[in-house]
């Protein structure tokens, strides 16, 4: 067994910890990555608090890994030692069902293994990137282009992914009119995505503090939802509506602002159920969708992506230490947009 340092949470809204786990020895499709940063995200809050519902503990967080792969298995043949990789959201699927075979692990029919907070096929707890190191398949390890730093690649892992994927699947691109939802630390990279596809993008968001930035992320236009004459300004105006945010929002006011076969596309989760009239859909042929980051085949075409297009995710890096801190300034809102934990203060 391979002893790493790590930060785990023992019990939901615990503090954290600085202890041992064992990760399991190479197998021979294995890789051994040494974590240099791991992203924050806000499910890991929600799992580290216990508020989803079947939480594993001990408990260690984190789903935007960036590191150098330390050592390979004897079957490897994508990577070599040396090598700048990342691990998202998911660590493992049956590799067999139509969604596996058609590069949509995410939905895997027997159940994606996820990074933390899951069990294995052998029934063995996984735990996640708060760690010093980390054991994958060859198959679902993505490479870091040269040109992203690994501590901007790391929120890219899903945050990234999490917003390119509906995007892509969408068919957003010249022509289309995206409206992003929320100025956050998904809202702020899903905006740099539509631009670089070439849509005409509008941020909708509470206020108007964040309006310069989301020019400069190149956002097109920007409106704040709390001026009651919003609404009635953009009705019918998009073809797309990415919706951000982990609150529950007023789904018919948003539904009025989709074109006729508009769609409004939820990434973010909230904890209670929206409510909606079906007639904000049937009036405008309009839809209700949702979707869930993205398969390694789309997660490496995203990377690729954002390498050529100068995307990156506005981040500040923090110690092991100041995790709980970073925690409760998530939930304030208090931060430009992602915090990601430097590993070698672990």
């Amino acid at each position: 067994m391979i002893t790493t340092k790590v930060l785990s949470v023992p019990s939901a809204k615990a503090p954290f910890e600085k202890t041992t786990i064992e990760r399991r020895e190479l197998r021979p499709n294995d890789i051994l990555i040494d974590i240099k940063y791991s992203g924050i995200c806000h499910s890991d809050i929600h799992s580290a608090f216990g508020e989803w519902g079947g939480g594993i503990f001990p408990m260690v967080p984190g789903h935007e890994i960036a590191g150098i792969v330390e050592a390979v298995g004897s079957e490897v043949t994508k990577y070599v030692v040396g090598d700048r990789v990342g691990v998202g959201c998911f660590v493992d699927s049956c590799g067999a069902c139509e969604y596996c075979l058609s590069g949509e692990e995410q939905y895997c029919t027997k159940g994606v293994i996820n990074t933390y907070n899951g069990l294995d096929y052998d029934g063995n707890p996984t735990y996640g990137g708060y760690s010093q190191q980390i054991v994958v398949t060859e198959g679902f390890v993505v490479r870091i282009p040269d040109s992203l730093e690994l501590d901007v690649a790391s929120p890219l892992l899903c945050a990234g992914i999490t917003t390119y994927s509906p995007l892509k699947h969408w068919n957003i691109g010249p022509g289309k009119k995206v409206a992003i939802v929320g100025m956050g630390g998904l809202g702020h990279v899903a905006i740099q995505f539509a631009h670089a596809m070439g849509a005409e993008v509008t941020v909708l968001s509470r206020s108007n503090n964040k309006q310069e930035e989301a020019l400069k992320f190149g956002a097109d236009h920007y409106f704040a939802t709390s001026d009651p004459d919003t609404f009635a300004e953009l009705a019918g105006r998009f073809d797309l509506i990415l919706n951000t945010v982990s609150a529950n929002l007023n789904v018919d006011a948003y539904l009025s602002l989709l074109r006729i076969n508009g769609t409004l596309v939820n990434v973010g989760a909230p904890a209670e159920p929206d409510h909606y009239h079906v007639f904000s859909l049937i009036m405008g042929r309009r839809s209700i969708a949702g979707s869930l980051v993205g398969g390694i085949r789309e997660t490496q075409e995203m990377l690729d992506f954002a390498a050529e297009h100068g995307i990156a995710p506005m981040i500040e890096v923090i110690r092991a230490e100041q995790v709980e801190e970073s925690y409760e300034r998530v939930l304030k809102s208090d931060v430009r947009y992602r915090f990601v934990i430097d590993i070698s203060t672990l």
